[in-house]
């Protein structure tokens, strides 16, 4: 179980939800223009409720969601 200051030390963005938990974030920049966007949201007790990799392309455009938890589903296809 991760603490406030290790994921506050991890991911270079955060948010408070409504809930009382928080959003963290963290952009990879891909060599070929895409964008990773990797997403933990915790509880307010700092307990992991999802983790998830959104997929940008060259435009930003969110084309790709993987969620890895609490139950991996693969990559699914964002459609418009």
């Amino acid at each position: 179980m991760s603490t406030r200051e290790q994921n506050e030390r991890k991911f270079s963005h955060r948010e408070s939800l409504p809930s009382g938990g928080r959003r963290y974030w963290l952009d990879v920049q891909g060599r070929q223009g895409w964008k990773a966007r990797y997403v933990k949201e915790v509880d307010a007790d700092e307990v992991t409720v999802r983790f998830y990799q959104e997929i940008y392309d060259g435009t930003g455009k969110l084309v790709e969601v993987h969620l890895k938890y609490p139950e991996d589903y693969g990559h699914q296809k964002v459609t418009s």
